[in-house]
């Protein structure tokens, strides 16, 4: 019944005028894997072409070695062996960016601290003297790289993972400033067929009922979905967690996007859109982009057929305001 009640939310939204949306890009990294970036004035470029009104913003927590062997510059952390490094001035870089900014501009952004490693007992130091240093500034913790593809083997030292002990500080101290927290923790890995690093993930949200956490991809990746297109136990995973625990927030960036909110052919999937009206404060959208702007619109209306399949009151509070409302209570939220 909730197939076909669905299935034809669907289809009446194709026969309607469509909505503008207004939206919060909730996973927006300033830099790239090189620290380097198109500069705030394209980003503010993007942004106002494109409707987006508020956007997290974090740099990159660590940085691409461009090896002595490698004649031409890598283009991404995947482009050859070399091993990438923390690097914990990215968030001076995203700090530097903001300072610049008037006012006006400035409050748009809603910047998460993520230079530390996650392996590291001092890490939750390192993020309380940034948060002292910068008073007010800082909104989040994130995105934290723990499981995360081919990049967790190229990164100096011990594999990251969501609920190691160095992490379960970094819980704390966010619970102390009312910090939400972005997790990229892979849910499997490229070849197991089930949910082989939930417990990594599910661990911190059993334990840390105070904190709220973004889950980034849903715990998805494309790299995944190279190995296996189609994690089949994800949408009954997501719903369980999202019924057991009330502080577990999703991140619905572009890959959720395909293949699992729409089909090949751009259809909404009924299911994925029962469970988003069932929790419509859990889930919000983020484009992913790193460094560079110039798709950044092009990926946020990526969504607009599933949102335009929702509720509309549901869809606009995915496309701009959950968001917001994950932000810590001083915040100011926008009208």
């Amino acid at each position: 019944m909730i197939r076909l009640s669905f299935a034809l939310l669907a289809l009446a939204a194709c026969c309607v005028e469509a909505r503008e949306y207004r939206y919060s890009d909730a996973h927006l990294h300033y830099v790239d894997f090189f620290q380097e970036t198109d500069g705030m004035a394209g980003l503010l470029k993007a942004m106002d072409a494109n409707r987006i009104e508020h956007a997290m913003i974090s740099g990159i927590p660590v940085a691409k070695t461009w090896h002595e062997d490698e004649p031409k510059r890598p283009r991404y952390y995947a482009g050859d062996d070399a091993d990438a490094y923390w690097y914990s001035a990215t968030d001076t870089l995203v700090a530097a960016a903001l300072k610049k900014l008037p006012p006006t501009q400035r409050q748009r952004f809603h910047p998460f601290l993520s230079g530390f490693n996650p392996s590291d007992k001092n890490a939750d130091a390192l993020i309380r003297n940034m948060l002292e240093l910068d008073p007010g500034l800082w909104q989040g913790i994130g995105e934290v790289f723990t499981r995360h593809d081919d990049l967790t083997a190229l990164i100096h030292g011990d594999t990251p993972r969501a609920n190691n002990e160095a992490m379960m500080r970094v819980y704390h101290l966010a619970a102390e400033f009312d910090l939400p927290v972005m997790l990229h923790s892979n849910i499997t890995s490229k070849r197991e067929k089930n949910p082989l690093y939930l417990e990594e993930i599910e661990e911190p949200l059993r334990n840390h009922p105070h904190v709220r956490f973004i889950w980034a991809h849903a715990g998805s990746s494309m790299e995944l979905h190279r190995h296996q297109e189609r994690l089949d136990f994800l949408l009954p995973t997501l719903e369980r967690l999202l019924g057991d625990y009330p502080n577990l927030y999703v991140d619905l960036s572009w890959s959720v996007l395909d293949p699992y909110l729409l089909d090949e052919r751009g259809r909404p999937d009924p299911q994925w859109l029962a469970l988003v009206a069932r929790y419509p404060e859990r889930f919000m959208l983020g484009s992913d982009v790193v460094g560079r702007f110039d798709s950044l619109g092009e990926l946020m209306r990526g969504f607009d057929p599933f949102l335009d399949a929702l509720p509309e009151k549901v869809a606009r509070r995915v496309a701009r305001d959950n968001f917001l409302d994950v932000l810590p209570k001083k915040v100011q939220k926008a009208p």
